[in-house]
């Protein structure tokens, strides 16, 4: 057998000539390919095996990320035709698989890991990490992808003049309906206590881009749907945060899902959507508009992350929030950001590193939460905060809080190192053994 082993890497030598730095990166990263595919599956190698599978995908990770040192920004140019065509991340990963050989995992690859559940997997996510963190390293590539990510998405453009005419759109996951001058967007991931999941962020981001887009509406309100689960039955909740049983079974993917959500979304909440790319001011250029946030229950993982972007947070009384990275093993999105220009330094680490809950009512819980309200008030809460949000003078001063609390700079550095960082973690023993050992209760509990 002959096999690529780790230390090939420190051999591999990149002249700084495109053509002839893409044919060494194909030629590499193939033999890498070659090595696993006399190997037995990952869930069936002994130790040995298991080494020089590791061996093999270090040395390739090593090759592609000094590849992308020295040409991620032509490489972005040429997949984009020079930045005049705009490319969504997954489409973007797709062509450089294309373009570029072995610079990032084919479509053939990742269907077959999609085929197996994450611990089965070579965790050729981290390979589209790799590229995503380049070219969001980029002051050039990063900022333009960031753009391109916050226009509009052809479902939601295909469903606007129905929305502006009726008021009303279901995408399954997500109900978005006007009500006096709001677009009010309900989760309706019931079976799962409004946990997130691939459709529900492809229904999430389709409706923000509707209440942006559509004129009649002045404010965005975001608020959970009841669910099924026994204990919650006929009870509205925010959100579970992440669905675990979804990342243990392979079904949260790393572009669409993790990536996605951050450059998509959320970040729409957030900075509006780019709806004249070519236009010299953010004023002309795009479209934002406050957002509230209505809390029933509980707001967990990315529940709690949601609530750091919007413009006003309504909790019932008894709800609560956390962010239980530590405990779950992963990053919580852009939350470590964020929480510390709410809470400051040390509360931020407890929620974060400690897992801290905070209830909504208490002083912690109210560095969140606007205000605490009995559950029977919740609607006339949300009524009288979309009449303040929706006066006139109110979106021009958000956009000078935006720019003041997160630069884009400052976003696109630190989602550079999310990319690298994050798909890591999901493929990490500890994360993989948690997840894994929550499916099995809940499967125990059927």
């Amino acid at each position: 057998m002959t096999a690529v082993v780790a230390g090939d890497a420190t051999a591999l030598r990149f002249t700084g000539a495109l053509a002839e730095d893409t044919r060494t990166l194909a030629d590499f990263c193939r033999a890498g390919d070659d090595t696993l595919a006399v190997l037995p599956p990952k869930s069936e190698r002994d130790s040995a095996e298991q080494r020089i599978a590791e061996g093999m995908l270090d040395a390739c990770r090593r090759a592609r990320r000094e590849f992308l040192a020295q040409h991620v920004d032509v490489v972005y140019d040429t997949l984009t035709d020079g930045r005049t065509s705009r490319l969504r991340l997954p489409e973007l990963v797709s062509a450089a698989a294309e373009r570029y050989p072995g610079l990032t995992p084919s479509d053939v690859q990742m269907a077959d890991e999609q085929r197996r559940r994450q611990a089965d997997r070579e965790g050729r996510e981290i390979d589209q990490g790799i590229f995503c963190s380049a070219v969001l390293g980029s002051v050039t590539a990063g900022t333009h992808l960031i753009d391109t990510m916050l226009t509009p998405t052809r479902r939601a453009r295909q469903l606007l003049a129905e929305f502006r005419h009726t008021g009303v759109t279901d995408l399954g996951t997500v109900l978005i309906e006007r009500r006096n001058g709001a677009a009010e967007l309900t989760f309706r991931n019931a079976h799962c206590l409004n946990a997130e999941d691939a459709r529900l962020i492809s229904d999430l981001e389709t409706a923000v881009d509707l209440a942006l887009l559509d004129d009649q509406v002045r404010v965005g309100v975001l608020r959970g749907g009841e669910v099924e689960h026994p204990r919650y039955r006929g009870r509205r909740v925010f959100s579970a945060g992440i669905n675990l049983k979804e990342l243990r079974n392979g079904a949260i993917p790393f572009v669409e899902f993790l990536m996605g959500r951050e450059l998509g979304y959320v970040h729409k909440l957030f900075r509006g959507l780019v709806v004249d790319p070519a236009a010299r001011t953010w004023a002309d250029r795009a479209v934002a508009k406050p957002w509230v946030g209505a809390v029933d229950s509980f707001a967990i993982g990315g529940g709690m992350q949601l609530l750091l972007v919007l413009d006003r947070v309504i909790a019932e009384e008894g709800a609560y929030i956390s962010l239980p990275a530590a405990e779950e093993g992963i990053v919580p999105g852009l939350g470590n950001l964020r929480l510390t220009r709410l809470t400051g330094a040390r509360l931020a680490r407890q929620v974060i590193l400690g897992g801290r809950k905070l209830d909504a009512a208490t002083p912690e819980g109210r560095l969140v939460c606007d205000e605490v309200v009995a559950p029977d008030q919740m609607r006339d809460a949300i009524d009288r905060a979309v009449r303040e949000l929706g006066a006139p003078a109110v979106a021009a001063n958000r956009r000078m809080l935006t720019l003041a609390e997160e630069p884009l700079e400052v976003f696109r550095e630190y989602l550079a190192e999310f990319a690298r960082v994050q798909p890591v973690r999901a493929y990490s023993d500890d994360v993989l053994a948690k997840v894994e050992q929550r499916w099995q209760r809940s499967e125990a509990r059927r």
